[in-house]
C-alpha cells in the first residue's frame, strides 16, 4: 500500500523567523540552539537539526477536525526552513530512528487504530493500517514527549 509522509508548511511559521527572543515570547515560541544531535526534530525538513542551528518551540494543531481527538502539542521548526519534505513510501530517519505511536483516523477523525513502533515496524504498521478502507490518515507522534512528528496519507 503506497503512502505518502509530508512535512508542514514553513507558511504558518514564517513570520516568526528573526524576530527577538522577546517578541517571540508574545507568540509563545521560544528559540533554542541545537547543542545534540539527534534532538532537535524540525517537522518542516522532517530531519533533525545539526548542531549550531536554531529553532522555534511552538504549539502546533495537529487534528484540527472537531473530534474527541483534535490535538495540539509542542513541535520544533527550524528557523529558516523553507522546503517541506515529501517522500513517497519512506520513512524518513527522523521517525525511523525513534519510537513513535501512530494513530490511525477514519473522516470524521476518530481513531480507528493505533500502535507504538520503531524502524521497518513503522513502514509495515502504515501498510496495515492503509489496508482498511475507513483510515483516512495517520498521524505520527513521538512516543516519549507526544510531539507531532508527521502526518502520513495515502498516495
Amino acid at each position: 500500500m503506497s503512502f505518502v509522509i509530508k512535512g508542514l508548511s514553513a507558511d504558518p511559521f514564517r513570520h516568526l523567523y528573526g524576530l527577538s527572543d522577546e517578541a517571540l515570547k508574545t507568540h509563545g515560541v521560544k528559540r533554542y540552539v541545537c547543542d545534540e544531535s539527534p534532538g532537535f526534530p524540525d517537522r518542516i525538513e522532517m530531519r533533525d537539526a545539526e548542531i549550531g542551528e536554531t529553532l522555534l518551540l511552538l504549539n502546533h494543531t495537529s487534528m484540527q477536525k472537531d473530534s474527541p481527538y483534535k490535538a495540539t502539542h509542542a513541535i520544533f521548526v527550524r528557523e529558516g526552513a523553507e522546503e517541506a519534505y515529501h517522500a513517497e513510501n519512506t520513512v524518513p530517519p527522523v521517525m525511523y530512528n525513534r519510537q513513535i505511536s501512530l494513530r490511525a483516523f477514519d473522516q470524521a477523525g476518530m481513531m480507528v487504530d493505533a500502535v507504538v513502533a520503531k524502524g521497518d515496524d513503522i513502514q509495515t504498521s502504515i501498510e496495515q493500517f492503509f489496508q482498511n478502507d475507513a483510515v483516512e490518515h495517520i498521524d505520527a507522534h513521538n512516543a516519549a514527549q507526544g510531539c507531532f512528528s508527521g502526518r502520513i496519507t495515502r498516495a
